[in-house]
Parts: structure tokens; sequence; C-alpha cells
């Protein structure tokens, strides 16, 4: 039976993962504060099949003994302070987990389990403002917010320990994925939450925004710059790449995306017609939720991922959108009201 480490375990991508290695007979073992899985997670429900071992990203000791504990054959690096926007109030501490933590990994896997094959998850957002459109393995790193410079440390990392020491680590540089895990400070999740609050006619939210205020507030959600547009696809088809890449015979790093773009209003378009609606009674754009430096256009190249991977993405960016909006639509309609 394989045995799979996953940093991150209880966000989005690790507990999707974890139920997909799962399924293929792997034993899974998470990486997580002790805090962060006590408390009502992603990956909650995946208790009693999974190996949890507590420990920090920030600590070098703590990762040596989660690789002693669980012998892996494959190690998933998810781990990560996942908030580009907020990066900027917390500039150290990203660098510290996003780009220190992957060093402590890399290390502690060569001195400790040199044989296991890694994967480190490297973002679109390294590409910044990017000078071409489409990106793909061999574009310019251009970062415009700490999450990304951390982001491309680590990356660079990956190659140097590759070939400094022949370790067998793979990087995807993941475009935007979503789902219905994805947490609440999330633009897409803010979208689909306020799609289901304007269905239910909930004018002002009971959860909050980064600034404390609702989230919905007098029937109307605030966004930045409603002209931002990504490439988004489902996190379910990416951590399928995650895994193929580590089936590879030799570690390499892959684009992976739709290549397809979709501004801000797109998914506020299908989010609310997706509850009969119009969008722009309901959500408006305030200039101080802009970010200071906003990432340009990031459209994936995914061509090395098709021709080596056999990867293709498999659900679009319209029934993504639905399937958040039905899942907050639930997750209201099973709150009590006040």
């Amino acid at each position: 039976m394989k045995r799979a480490l996953i940093t991150g375990i209880t966000g989005q991508d690790g507990s999707l993962l974890a139920e997909f290695l799962l399924e293929r007979d792997y034993k899974v073992f998470g990486f997580a504060r002790r805090e962060s899985w006590i408390r009502p997670n992603n990956a909650s429900h995946l208790a009693d099949k999974v190996t949890v071992l507590f420990g920090d990203m920030s600590e070098g000791v703590d990762i040596v003994t989660a690789l002693q504990d669980s012998k892996p054959h494959e190690i998933y690096n998810l781990a990560s302070q996942s908030r580009p926007g907020e990066s900027w109030d917390r500039a150290p501490e990203t660098l510290m987990i996003n780009g220190m933590g992957a060093i402590r990994l890399f290390e502690a896997v060569r001195h400790t389990c040199p044989d296991a094959r890694v994967y480190h998850a490297s973002s679109s957002e390294m590409f910044g403002s990017a000078k071409t459109i489409p990106q793909n393995e061999d574009t310019a790193f251009n970062p415009a917010n700490p999450y990304a410079a951390a982001k491309v440390y680590a990356h660079q990392m990956v190659r140097i320990c590759r070939e400094s020491y022949g370790l067998f680590i793979s990087s995807g540089i993941l475009f935007n994925h979503e789902s219905e895990r994805r947490p609440l400070h999330f633009v897409t999740q803010k979208i689909a939450y306020g799609a289901a609050c304007a269905a239910l006619g909930i004018k002002d939210s009971q959860d909050l925004n980064e600034r404390g205020h609702p989230i919905v507030e007098q029937g109307r959600l605030a966004l930045g710059n409603l002209d931002v547009a990504r490439d988004w696809g489902h996190a379910s088809d990416f951590v399928r790449a995650m895994w193929l890449m580590l089936q590879q015979d030799k570690p390499d790093d892959f684009v992976v995306g739709t290549g397809k773009l979709h501004t801000l209003r797109d998914l506020c378009k299908v989010a609310y017609e997706g509850v009969g609606l119009n969008w722009a009674d309901h959500v408006v754009s305030d200039p101080e939720l802009v970010r200071p430096l906003e990432t340009g256009q990031t459209l994936a190249d995914a061509s090395k991922a098709r021709r080596i991977l056999h990867w293709e993405p498999t659900i679009s960016f319209e029934d993504m959108v639905k399937t958040m909006v039905e899942a907050q639509v639930e997750r209201l309609n099973s709150r009590p009201r006040c």
C-alpha cells in the first residue's frame, strides 16, 4: 500500500486530494496545526480515514518528525498562507510559510526520505503582470504581491534541489481553482455567497468580510475591480493533475489551468443568473477593495500537461460556479434564522 503525506490537509485542495488518494487505496497522512484540525474543517469528515500528524511548517523538527512517522512514498506540499490580498498585511508570515516552509520540507526530505516523490504547489500568481499571454512553464515571473514573491522563491528552490540533490520534486504552477470548499474570504466564494443571500432574500448577512462588515450589506455585495480576469477551474480537476505528476518517470514543472479567461463580471453573471437574478442589481465595486498592485491577466497554456500527463479539465466554469452557489444556498438554509 502506498503511503502519502499531505501538508495543508484541512484546506480545499488537501481535503479533495485526500479523498482522491483514499479512493486509490493509499494510506493517507495529514500534516496540520492542532488548532486547525480540532475545529471544523474541509477534512473533518475524513477523521476516521486518515492519520493526522500535528506540527507547524515553520518548525523543521515538526516536519522531520512527520516524515519519520509517516514514511511516505509521496508527499504533497499544499500548506500555504493562501490569500494573495492578505499577504500585504502578513508579508513576513507569508514568506515564512510559503517560502521557508517549503525549503524546510525539501531539506527534511533530503535527509530523511530522499527516495520519496514530492509535489509542490506553485501558483499562477508568480506571473504577476505577465508580459505575454498565455503563460507556460517558460514564461518569466513578475510577482505583484508578497504571496507571489514567496511562491517564486519556493518554486526556484524546487529546481535547485532537483538539480543539486537529485530529489524527485515536481511543481504544479496552478491557475485559479475553486470549489464549494473555498473559505469565504476568497472572492469566488463571496460571489457564490452573495448570490445565495440574494436568492433567499437576506439583506444583511451574518458572515463578515475582511473589514468586519456583513459580506452582503443592505442587499449589496461589495467587490473590488470587476474587470479582473482569471483562468478558473474546478479544484477536483487540479488535484488529479498533482497526482499524475508524481506518477511520471521523472520530475518536472507543469502549468495547470483551463486555458479559458473569465472576468469577475462573468463570474457574477453566472452566479446570479443561476438563481434567476440580474447580478448588476446586487453587486457594487468598492475602490477600497482594490489591491495596491493587481496581478495582470493570467491565462494558462497547459499544453505540456495535456501532452505528458494526459490531463484535461472535466468541469466547466459555469458548472463550477453553479455548484458553489447551490452549496451556499444549502448552507444558509440549514442555518437558524434570527
